[in-house]
C-alpha cells in the first residue's frame, strides 16, 4: 500500500467517523431505575437530554434517596450511550479498538 493509499484510506474514515458522530447526536438511549421511578435520557454524545421524576419518589423527608436514583439513572443511561458509541465505531474500525477513538 503506497503513501497515497494510506493518506486516502485516513481521509475516507475521518470522513466517516464524522458522520458516525453527528448520527450519535440523534439516537437517544433510555433507562429507568428504582422501578420506573426516574428515567433518564441521553443522546449516543453521552449528552443528558431529559430526566422524568416520578411525583411518587418526591419524598421531602428523603432527599438523599431521590440524589442516588438520579445518579444511577444518569449513569446507567451514560453507559448505555457508551455502548451505542462503542458499536457504532466498531462498525468502522472492522472490531479492531483504537485507543482515544471508543
Amino acid at each position: 500500500m503506497n503513501m497515497n493509499n494510506l493518506m486516502k484510506q485516513a481521509q475516507k474514515m475521518q470522513k466517516r467517523m464524522l458522520e458516525i458522530q453527528e448520527d450519535l447526536a440523534n439516537k437517544t438511549v433510555e433507562t429507568t431505575v428504582g422501578g420506573g421511578m426516574i428515567t433518564a435520557v441521553t443522546n449516543g454524545q453521552q449528552e443528558l437530554v431529559s430526566i422524568t421524576i416520578s411525583p411518587d419518589v418526591v419524598d421531602p423527608s428523603d432527599v438523599e434517596m431521590l440524589e442516588d436514583l438520579i445518579v444511577a439513572a444518569v449513569n446507567e443511561a451514560r453507559n448505555k450511550a457508551q455502548e451505542l458509541m462503542g458499536d457504532e465505531m466498531s462498525k468502522l474500525t472492522g472490531g479492531i479498538k483504537i485507543p482515544g477513538m471508543m
